[in-house]
């Protein structure tokens, strides 16, 4: 496992968990949401996000996070494993409310400089609608991934047995 995407709802600790895994197998950490945004939380133009991609995605190995489901097919194409957090929403709502809360105002060390972590309805509406509307799109474009590694971890205790496996 040397190029490694890791995906699954917001609040289903992506950032964490992939934190560990470069840890663990020495790998450099790609938190797509620092390269993303600019600061004040502005997005870049599909063709500079594009090429920042391809960049990223060229490297020899990595740990990359985030969804960005429109440019998933182009991570997959690069990874050689794929790890799913495929939490419960409620979880998911209860993490990032209790991240929101204690990152409030402060930059986290995923996020870009100049994007404060801000609690937002939107994303709380798009995390409990996720298991219905991104889950699917998400499994979609994973079963065109042939010949990569995909582990689906549904829980803490999943997660925690993941890496004693590494």
């Amino acid at each position: 496992m040397q190029r490694i995407v890791v995906i699954g709802c917001g609040g289903a600790g992506k950032s964490t968990l992939s934190r560990q895994i470069g840890e663990r197998l020495n790998l450099p950490v790609l938190h797509l949401d620092a390269h993303y945004w600019q600061p004040g939380w502005i997005e870049p133009s599909r063709a500079a996000w594009t090429h920042t991609l391809a960049s990223l995605t060229a490297r020899d190995a990595w740990v990359m996070d985030g969804n960005y489901t429109g440019t998933l097919a182009q991570r997959l194409a690069a990874c050689d494993s794929v790890v799913f957090l495929d939490i419960s929403r409620w979880r998911c709502l209860w993490r990032v409310a209790r991240r929101g809360l204690s990152y409030r105002g402060r930059i986290r060390p995923d996020l870009a400089d100049g994007c404060p972590e801000r609690l937002e309805w939107a994303f709380f509406r798009w995390i409990w609608q996720f298991p219905r509307q991104t889950r699917p799109r998400l499994e979609a474009v994973l079963a065109q991934a042939e010949g990569k590694r995909l582990i689906r971890l549904r829980s803490p205790r999943e997660v925690r047995a993941f890496l004693r496996w590494l």
